[in-house]
């Protein structure tokens, strides 16, 4: 019997910051980089508690941070045997240090504890200490003088999971979204190969901004000509405007999920990262005209019509066929450098069990203020 047990708590403005210690930091990531005094204030989330063992933790927040600020984002766990270290998912700031961030933007790696192990983006457990209560901490830091604003944050979350799934599994019937498509601007990662290969190869990587950069562009909140300006060439500026905001030194990619949706967070939209449970959820957003971004990894000859093999990829599904089969605009585009290869329909049965897997179908939300989700199940992995 498969387990699929996902539960999000988010928390939205209002956040009562605490004073903090100061902290010195040296970016290690800037040669000669001299550590710098930031005046500082945190706010720890309530502690949440769950009726089951969760597995893995994945956070979200959505902020802005004026030139000279940043974020540290962090987070603990408990089971029976009491609370794990505070461990660190982010150094976070909206730019980079080539333009108004004092850091650089990046996960922490090399933290592993006896409850488990940060993994750029997530927390995952190790088997005998999965955790029933989990925590987070923000801890907001700016430069010195009572001038400088502080950061701004609207919305935090995280998603905690249990979900087990079997190979066997059948696929969900076609529901809410059979025959609806939302009209999504199409963008292929293929067009940017060999471009900036010091941000993740290039286009050969550059799945996740390329999806978070058409959700931005559906909703009218991509970057503008004058902000992309930059890149210095009119292939698509857009998306590799999304790279640079998104992109996570540790890690060495442009793949981080909540750095995706804290860059989609940061121009507007309220973003998160969550796990559905099948495809039948993703109908619902859809049907509420909101197209998602999900993550799948397959071989070749498991996805018809794809063209290629993963070991993680993301793509937007904007709708469904009358039968139920997915409409996704996938940024890989059977591996032509051309945005009109990017709309693509796959097998409802083969795509549920590539973006499933066994973990969960993670998940991107992205969406307006003003657009309202659909009603959450009863164990809520949505808000």
């Amino acid at each position: 019997m498969s387990e699929r047990h996902a539960a999000l708590a988010l928390w939205e403005n209002d956040f009562e910051w605490v004073q903090a210690p100061d902290v010195r930091y040296a970016d290690p990531h800037v040669e000669g980089a001299r550590a710098t005094t930031y005046r500082a204030r945190s706010w720890e989330s309530p502690v949440v508690e769950l009726d089951w063992a969760a597995r893995e933790l994945i956070p979200s927040w959505n902020a802005r941070t004026p030139a000279g600020t940043w974020l540290e984002v962090e987070g603990r766990v408990s089971d029976e045997r009491g609370w794990s270290p505070w461990f660190t998912f982010a150094r976070w700031a909206e730019d980079d240090v080539a333009g108004e961030s004092p850091i650089t933007r990046t996960s922490v790696p090399g933290q592993s504890f006896e409850a488990g192990h940060v993994e750029a983006d997530s927390w995952v457990a190790a088997a005998d200490h999965e955790f029933g209560r989990w925590q987070l901490r923000l801890t907001a830091l700016a430069g010195a003088g009572d001038e400088q604003p502080w950061p701004d944050v609207s919305l935090v979350a995280a998603v905690a999971t249990r979900v087990s799934i079997g190979h066997d599994e059948p696929t969900s019937a076609p529901g809410v979204g059979r025959g609806l498509e939302v009209p999504v601007p199409a963008h292929s990662q293929r067009l940017h190969v060999d471009s900036f290969p010091h941000w993740d190869d290039g286009g050969q990587s550059w799945c996740s901004p390329t999806s978070t950069t058409m959700i931005l562009a559906h909703w009218g909140l991509a970057p503008s000509a004058a902000e992309s300006a930059w890149v210095g060439h009119d292939t698509d500026p857009e998306v590799v405007h999304g790279v640079r905001r998104v992109f996570d030194r540790d890690y060495g990619g442009a793949g981080n999920w909540s750095f995706n949706t804290a860059y989609a967070g940061a121009r507007g939209l309220r973003a998160y990262v969550t796990r559905l449970r099948d495809l039948t959820e993703v109908e619902a957003f859809l049907a509420a005209g909101v197209p998602l971004v999900l993550s799948v990894t397959f071989r070749e000859e498991e996805l018809d019509g794809a063209g290629y093999s993963t070991k993680g990829h993301l793509l937007v599904v904007v709708g469904f066929t009358p039968d139920g089969d997915v409409i996704s605009n996938d940024p890989n585009s059977h591996r032509v450098a051309d945005n009109e290869q990017v709309r693509t329909v796959y097998r409802r049965d083969q795509f549920e069990k590539v973006w499933l897997g066994t973990d969960g179908g993670l998940a991107y939300v992205m969406h307006p203020r003003n657009v309202a989700l659909p009603t959450a199940p009863a164990e809520a992995n949505w808000a």
